[in-house]
């Protein structure tokens, strides 16, 4: 464990989905980290909310904590288990997805405090997430974290499987 009680290389998220008519058919909520080394970094910076999970702590329970820290939303089942994906940098991230309906202009994210720049000891607070949107699948694969994208496939996989049986995934 970490100092700080959370489970290292451990994060858990939820990937908030929508169904619609037409070409947007299904769309993704997805969220743009905040803090100065994102700010102008798009294509393969946004991912789902997600963050890590304390000794302890269920992962599915970390994952809606962290969603309603990132997002200010209370996120409500069913959840649709994605399995788990691991990150470039090694991090295993665990994920569910549930079907609803956020207004990105009312997301309120929680703060965090790092030192910027790196070794400078300068201390700078932001928010978590600056911003989040609703995408599409071609554009969210375009702006996902890549290791994140098999999360989006999954959904796909799930849901399709789902429409097949003639039945509501869930």
């Amino acid at each position: 464990m970490s100092p700080q009680g959370r489970r290292p290389n451990l994060s858990a998220g939820l990937l908030l989905f929508r169904r619609g008519a037409g070409s947007a058919a299904l769309e993704f909520f997805l969220a743009h980290p905040g803090g100065p080394f994102w700010a102008n970094r798009d294509d393969g910076a946004w991912t789902i909310p997600k963050g890590g999970v304390e000794a302890g702590e269920a992962i599915l329970d970390a994952a809606r904590r962290e969603f309603q820290e990132e997002t200010g939303i209370a996120p409500e089942g069913p959840f649709i288990d994605l399995g788990s994906i691991r990150q470039r940098a090694g991090k295993i991230v665990h994920a569910w997805a549930f079907e609803g309906d956020a207004d990105p202009d009312t997301i309120v994210s929680n703060s965090m405090t790092t030192e910027w720049p790196r070794g400078s000891g300068r201390m700078i607070t932001f928010p978590e997430v600056d911003r989040c949107g609703w995408f599409d699948p071609a554009a969210a694969r375009g702006r996902i974290n890549a290791a994140q994208g098999e999360l989006l496939t999954r959904l796909e996989q799930t849901l399709a499987a789902g429409d097949s049986a003639g039945r509501k995934s869930g």
